[in-house]
């Protein structure tokens, strides 16, 4: 508009009277680049566009024009497919076909318009001489590049401070040349904006060097953060072994710079292009030509790459190599939207591995800063991965021609759905760093809290306890986090989730009714849970169910055998729950001794037994009254029963009592104590039926110590 109406301007401003004064520098090269043939023909086309209209007499109506067009495109007889309802294939055939025939022009225009643009660089440079745009342009280049050496001068390395007695590792040396790697290239970066500040440039220069300068500070910044993601994933774990070599990762490295720096001033050739007069279908040719040199780099790359596990494949490099010109050919057919979606289907999946090799670097290395702070790593490896997601999807976006503010207001049907998609990825990607977040904090806890090592019964009951209700709520945490994030992802996308939540609720109350058995599992899991029942690693006998309690879930628990089975149990089936495993338990002996015995020297001796146990320091822990001989339980038939009793630790009774069962034998045997055991007399065969009747009552009484349980 602003070019029409100047040329609108000039000739009143010729046949004025009065005598002007002479235009400013920027209306002179205005009026310049108007002389150019690109820009005369390009205002003949679009006055040849508008004339049916713009150029209508004042009394006639603009739509008495629109039959001359009309006739070209005649009604689809009964209907059939008009001109907008051809089929997709069509459409991508004719842009196809209308993108080939813009550069295929613009190929027999292009020496035009390069003699035309070098006499545009001539008028602009005239001025001021070529020595001092040469001057300025030699300063562009060159004041990054020196002030970062003087700046790597006059500070030097810094150097590793430790602690006395620290151990210096690879992780400090990286962490240490951090900033003495991004500092220098800050430096780059403010050095190469001076120039454009200082010096003052003409219009089609200073796109030039704000193009250029653009580029340096990309350039750099690539440079720069690739050797410090180069440092990261070489970063050796606490055993010395790394996830990538340092070759390899210097080799990705190299290539990925040529190809961001290729690809940056390429864009700068492209861009200057514009000022210059040049036609779109000409930088479209020059584009596309550069991108045989990005092909090329692209291709290199994958016949380079360094072999994994010892091996390259050759199927892999070729699929590779014609996936690549396939998305070059795409390009130059002007299908961006798949042209990206294959871009991303490469990059995007080693963009994300990269930045978790990098995270995952920092927490296993020795002495990293994320060594033992798992929330840090997983805020910053989910972190980084949702950042790089949402950039690529708003990207894709605006690929489809979907700005922000655009999609922001909504006004189509197509607006919505781009917008509740967008929406959609980014509540998923919340979602994804909130649950593992969380995942991270409960498995730490869990980590921290082993039932294991030398812990008083306070601690290993709270130990416990968090080993039994966490896990429970992880999986209750993630189906919550689950729903409510495809609510929210259904809502952006129009959905109404209110009817949903009602049917669900519908639902919920018929699966109740038909589900009675499982709801009563759940209710039973969470009041047993409640109550503190029973708690993972605790034994506990339920009917004809015992055993160690291994884990849980929301309705049943798995109960390991102390002879191996294990057997999942349904909370609604436990009922009545014994457990073995709490406070403390009591652990009774009997013994048989001769009627001859002295009780007080037995007494004695078992009371001395009972004080070595306590001076045992592999039982002391776990005694709590040592073993005392509690008396006389009865009086048998051949011996005198004595009870004894200790208390013990749950679990620990069975190691003490077998110890010592051993000590009273030995210590019985030292003092003269012998054990009562049965005998049968047989005196003569006039006594047979004294015998028999003894050796009954003897068979009688053996039945009965077998039916008798142990105490």
């Amino acid at each position: 508009m602003i070019v029409s109406s100047a040329a609108a301007q000039t000739p009143a401003a010729t046949t004025s009277p009065t005598p002007a004064a002479p235009p400013p520098a920027e209306v002179r090269q205005m009026l310049q680049l108007m002389e150019t043939p690109a820009v005369k023909q390009w205002m003949a086309t679009q006055a040849q566009t508008q004339s049916p209209t713009a150029q209508a007499p004042a009394g006639q109506a603009p739509a008495a024009a629109q039959p001359a067009s009309t006739p070209a495109q005649p009604a689809a007889p009964g209907g059939e497919m008009s001109g907008e309802q051809m089929s997709v294939l069509s459409d991508f055939l004719g842009h196809a076909r209308r993108h080939f025939d813009l550069v295929s022009g613009a190929a027999m225009t292009l020496p035009d318009e390069v003699e035309n643009a070098s006499e545009i660089v001539e008028r602009e440079v005239q001025p001021s001489g070529w020595a001092f745009v040469t001057i300025e342009l030699l300063a562009l280049f060159l004041a990054g590049v020196v002030a970062e050496l003087l700046f790597r001068m006059i500070v030097p390395r810094p150097r590793v401070k430790l602690e006395d007695g620290a151990v210096v590792t690879v992780a400090h040396h990286a962490a240490n040349n951090l900033s003495y790697r991004i500092v220098p290239a800050l430096v780059f970066c403010v050095a190469t904006l001076v120039p454009l500040v200082l010096f003052n440039w003409p219009p089609i220069t200073q796109s030039l060097a704000i193009a250029v300068a653009i580029a340096l500070i990309v350039s750099r910044v690539t440079i720069s953060v690739g050797r410090l993601i180069v440092a990261l994933v070489t970063l050796p774990h606490v055993g010395g072994e790394r996830d990538v070599s340092r070759a390899t990762a210097m080799f990705w490295f190299k290539r990925s710079c040529i190809f961001i720096i290729y690809f940056v001033f390429g864009w700068v050739l492209i861009q200057l292009m514009a000022p210059l007069g040049f036609s779109p279908g000409s930088r479209y040719l020059v584009a596309y030509a550069l991108g045989l040199g990005l092909l090329a780099i692209a291709t290199e790359a994958v016949w380079s790459r360094p072999a994994e596990e010892g091996q390259k494949s050759t199927t892999a490099s070729w699929m590779l190599t014609i996936y690549f010109a396939a998305l070059w050919l795409l390009w130059v057919a002007g299908f961006n939207l798949i042209l990206w979606i294959g871009i991303y289907l490469v990059a995007l999946p080693r963009v994300l591995r990269v930045s978790t090799l990098a995270v995952r670097a920092l927490h296993k290395a020795e002495a990293g800063f994320l060594a033992k702070k798992r929330i840090a790593a997983v805020l910053l490896d989910r972190g980084v991965r949702a950042v790089i997601i949402t950039i690529a999807a708003l990207w894709l976006g605006r690929i489809l021609g979907f700005a922000a503010e655009r999609m922001a207001a909504g006004e189509t049907m197509m607006d919505r759905i781009v917008r509740g998609s967008v929406g959609g990825i980014v509540i998923l990607l919340a979602a994804d760093l909130l649950w593992h977040l969380a995942r991270a904090y409960i498995n730490g806890r869990l980590e921290d809290s082993p039932l294991e090592g030398s812990i008083n019964d306070e601690e290993k009951a709270r130990r416990a306890r968090l080993q039994t209700l966490l896990p429970i709520f992880r999986n209750i945490l993630a189906v919550v986090i689950a729903v409510i994030a495809v609510l929210m992802v259904l809502s952006g996308l129009g959905v109404e989730i209110g009817p949903l939540i009602a049917g669900a609720g519908v639902v919920g109350v018929a699966v109740g009714f038909g589900a009675q058995t499982i709801v009563k599992d759940v209710i039973s899991g969470m009041f047993y849970l409640w109550d503190d029942a029973f708690r993972v690693g605790e034994y506990i006998e339920s009917g004809s169910h015992k055993g160690v309690v291994e884990a849980f879930s929301l309705r049943s628990v798995r109960l390991r055998h102390h002879r191996g089975p294990l057997t999942t149990v349904p909370f609604g089936e436990l009922g009545a729950v014994k457990n073995l495993n709490r406070d403390w338990t009591i652990d009774k002996i009997t013994l048989n001794v001769t009627y001859d015995t002295d009780l007080v020297l037995a007494k004695k001796v078992i009371k001395q037994i009972g004080q070595k146990l306590l001076e045992n320091p592999d039982y002391a822990p776990h005694i709590i009254e040592t073993m005392k001989m509690k008396g006389v339980e009865q009086f048998g038939e051949f011996a005198i029963v004595i009870r004894l009793a200790m208390m013990t630790k749950p679990g620990e009774q069975f190691v003490i009592r077998r110890n010592a069962l051993a000590m009273i034998r030995t210590a019985f045997k030292e003092n003269g104590i012998e054990f009562a055991v049965p005998t049968l007399q047989v005196s003569s065969e006039t006594h047979d039926a004294d015998a028999n009747a003894a050796a009954a009552r003897y068979a009688a009484q053996k039945n009965n110590q077998g039916a008798e349980p142990a105490a």
